[in-house]
This record gives C-alpha cells, sequence and structure tokens, in this order.
C-alpha cells in the first residue's frame, strides 16, 4: 500500500524525534562519566538490567510466552547472544569511554561512521566488489572524520588519541549491533530481541560489577541521569523508531539518524561549552553527508538487482 506525502512526512517527525533522543542520551552520558565521575561499570550495569526489564515486561504485555521463541532455534539464540556481548555490551562500554575520555559529539560522530564499517566488512571479509558510491563516501567520510578531529589543524588531533581509537571501536561495534541480531529479528519481534539482549548484557554486566554493590553517592542529579539515560537511550526511542515506520519507508526513516549527531552537537555546546569552528562543523556536515549517499547508493544497487 503506498503511503501518502502526509504519512511519511509523519514518519519523518517521528524518526526525527527518536534520533534526537538518542543524542540527548549521549550528551547526559558526557555529564554522567565526566562531571560526575561516574564508573563506567557501574552505570553500564545499572542502565542494562533497568531497561532490560523494562523492555522484558513491555514485550510479555505484547507477545506473551512467545518471548521465548528467540531460545527456540540454535541459530536465533546465537544471534541473541552475539548481540548481547558483541554488539551491545561492546558498543556501550566503548562508547561511554569515548566519551568519558574525550566528549560526547566527537564519540557520537565517531559512532555513526557505522554503516561504512559494515560495508567494509563486507567487502573485506565477503569478498564484496564495492560500488563506485562506496568509494565516494568512504572519502568524503574520512575527510569529514579528518577534519572533526583536528579541527583543520592536520598536525595535531583535538581530542586525546584514546578517545579517537574508543570512538572508532563505537563505530564498529555499532555495525555488530546493527549486523548480529538479524537473524533472531528475521523470525521475532524487534523488540523482544532488543530486550533479551539488554537483559542478557545486564546480567553479564552485574556478574562483573553489581550495581547493588559500593553503588556512587545517589543524589538527585544522577537519579534524572541515569533515567534519561535508560528512556531517551533505549526504550522511548527504539518504540518512537518503531512507530515511525508505520508511517514512511525504513529507507527514509534510517536517513533521518543525522538528527543525533546533530543534536548532540548543539547541546555540547550549550552546556558543556564545547566550541565548534568551521572545521568541526563542515566536518559533521561531510560525515553526513558520506553516510547519505552510502545508503543511497546502496539502496538504488538493491533496487536494481
Amino acid at each position: 500500500m503506498e503511503k501518502s506525502s502526509s504519512q511519511v512526512m509523519k514518519g519523518i517527525i517521528w524518526a526525527a524525534v527518536a534520533s534526537a533522543m538518542w543524542g540527548i542520551s549521549g550528551t547526559v552520558l558526557q555529564l554522567i562519566s565526566q562531571n560526575l565521575a561516574i564508573p563506567a561499570t557501574w552505570m553500564l550495569s545499572m542502565r542494562t538490567f533497568s531497561a532490560g526489564i523494562i523492555l522484558l515486561i513491555i514485550s510479555v504485555i505484547l507477545y506473551g510466552k512467545k518471548i521465548f521463541n528467540v531460545f527456540k532455534t540454535r541459530a536465533t539464540a546465537i544471534s541473541v547472544i552475539s548481540y548481547a556481548i558483541l554488539g551491545l555490551m561492546a558498543n556501550l562500554l566503548t562508547f561511554y569511554y569515548a566519551i568519558q575520555t574525550g566528549n560526547a559529539s566527537a564519540a557520537t560522530i565517531l559512532q555513526y561512521l557505522s554503516p561504512l564499517f559494515i560495508v567494509l566488512g563486507g567487502i573485506i571479509f565477503m569478498h564484496r566488489r564495492p560500488f563506485r558510491s562506496d568509494i565516494i563516501s568512504f572519502v568524503i567520510a574520512l575527510i569529514g572524520v579528518a577534519l572533526c578531529i583536528t579541527r583543520g589543524n592536520f598536525t595535531q588531533l583535538a581530542l586525546p588519541l584514546v578517545s579517537l581509537l574508543w570512538g572508532l571501536g563505537s563505530g564498529i561495534t555499532a555495525a555488530f549491533y546493527v549486523v548480529l541480531p538479524q537473524r533472531a529479528a528475521d523470525e521475532n519481534p524487534p523488540i523482544v530481541v532488543l530486550g533479551w539482549g539488554t537483559m542478557i548484557a545486564g546480567i553479564l554486566f552485574n556478574l562483573y560489577r553489581p550495581f547493588w554493590v559500593n553503588p556512587p553517592h545517589i543524589s538527585t542529579t544522577l537519579v534524572a541521569s541515569v533515567a534519561t539515560v535508560v528512556l531517551f537511550g533505549t526504550i522511548l526511542p527504539f518504540g518512537i523508531l518503531l512507530h515511525a515506520t508505520k508511517y514512511a519507508p525504513s529507507d527514509v526513516v534510517s536517513i533521518m539518524d543525522a538528527v543525533q549527531p546533530i543534536t548532540t552537537s548543539i547541546l555540547s555546546v550549550i552546556f558543556f561549552h564545547l566550541n565548534l569552528n568551521w572545521a568541526e562543523i563542515l566536518g559533521i556536515v561531510l560525515v553526513i553527508i558520506a553516510v547519505y549517499v552510502l545508503q543511497n547508493g546502496r539502496r538504488k544497487h538493491t533496487i536494481h538487482y
């Protein structure tokens, strides 16, 4: 059924709201990791466990006992478990340290490179021939990232090397986050897959660092910040994104991911007094353009073939 332009616009708006929420979450993570000096291990244990419980409760309300279907076959079970460990856990950990050692704006733009890492993985490990749009997008992204991390002065980095490495790790693990759960998501509702992935990650994080053992000083700011990350970083945007796909095609919805790095950069300027010069702004724009060129090129080739 063809969707009307008003429906598509509604989907675009909802997708932009979801992406903006992720941007807000990244900014709040900088507050938690730097200003409140909260240990990464405690924050990740608390975030994943609480979000996992909420997501599974919602899944039970919507699907009942069917939520256990993800473990019925070996293939879907492996998909969910690998997603929880190599995708969700690894991505949350690298993203948190990228922010803690640098800033939310740089970490978000590096994580935003995940579609390029997905294509690069296909070229290296599956020997897929790159399209011309792939090469163009890689060149544009390389220039954009170079501008972001050097502020236009190519003789030195504008952020610590360790932050750059954590950020690149965040982009790679974000690619795993997208690829690994696909098998399970093909046969089960996405929110169920996310719920189990988050819950498994929460259990594993808590085996290493239980959130109830020697917790940091509990303040109103900390409670509000953690609640914001759980709601705006996991539960609300995912639900809103699913809602957006009812009105607009998924490829149109995915383009609105660009709102996340823009939101994070703006909020970092406002609340953390981050000074973005022309090179960094141009770099952010180029990275967003690169991802759009990549996705648009891939979509055209898929339709053609």
